[in-house]
């Protein structure tokens, strides 16, 4: 059975108030049939603006942004547990750092523990350790750290699902009529140090991030697939029916 990861960013989740429930029950309900075919490992986003729905800190300071996610991180998987649990899915929590990854011990003590997850089909939901975190939250967005999942621990495709369709040839907030590009097989260098910033309220990445992410693992002969978290139904068709409406597919054909 292939090993997906799902990663969900904050702009999927939060409306810059408070999380969006009913975005997790068209995520939740989307794994629900992707788990039919497919072992699954959720990667998500959301803490931090969780926890600013209780209290208003300024989550421009390391400090502070830490303490929102210490509160956010339960009230957001308490949310995922209410909702999955109607779908008959059991997950699990598993907060990582950079630095786990430096560490074989580590990347393989958290390994053995996914591993036993899907085996007893559980789904295991991933998120940086962010109330412990330092040096900008270490990965500082989940883009890199899904990435860092998908390879460690040998997911066929990492999916991140984003606001936007996929990569386009320019910024698609700015520009009506940018393209969109369904198939990238490398990224330029250049590509991966252009400055662009999150469209969300709360969110950390931005379309280099993602770049940054599909390179690491096109340098490793893995995949990821970029597409729009609002249209669940054209991943659904890519996984389940082997076919591409939308999205971009970042590595080689297989």
């Amino acid at each position: 059975m292939k090993r997906i990861v799902i990663k969900v960013g904050t702009s999927n989740l939060s409306d810059g108030e408070s999380i969006k429930v009913e975005a997790i029950e068209r995520i939740a309900k989307c794994i629900a049939k992707l788990l039919e075919k497919f072992e699954i490992i959720l990667v998500t986003s959301g803490a931090v603006a969780s926890g600013y729905t209780k209290l208003r800190l300024d989550k421009s300071k390391i400090a502070c942004k830490q303490a929102l996610a210490s509160i956010g991180q339960p009230l957001l998987l308490e949310t995922y547990r209410k909702v999955f649990e109607n779908y008959g899915i059991l997950n699990a929590q598993i907060l990582l750092c950079g630095h786990d990854f430096d560490s074989r011990s580590c990347t393989q003590n958290a390994k053995d523990t996914i591993e036993v997850l899907l085996s007893n089909k559980v789904l295991p939901i991933i998120n940086e350790n962010d109330a412990l975190a330092t040096a900008e939250l270490k990965f500082g967005d989940n883009d890199r750290l899904s990435a860092h999942v998908a390879y460690y621990f040998e997911a066929d495709l990492l999916v991140i699902l984003s606001d936007i369709d996929g990569y386009f040839d320019k910024n698609p907030h700015k520009y009506p009529d940018a393209k969109l590009i369904g198939s990238i097989a490398s990224i330029p260098a250049e590509k991966l140090e252009t400055n662009y910033d999150p469209h969300g309220h709360f969110a950390t990445g931005g379309i280099v991030t993602k770049l940054i992410a599909a390179d690491f693992l096109i340098k490793r002969g893995k995949r990821m697939f970029l597409c729009n978290g609002e249209k669940l139904e054209m991943l659904e068709k890519f996984l389940i029916e082997d076919i591409q409406e939308s999205g971009t597919i970042f590595g080689e054909n297989k």
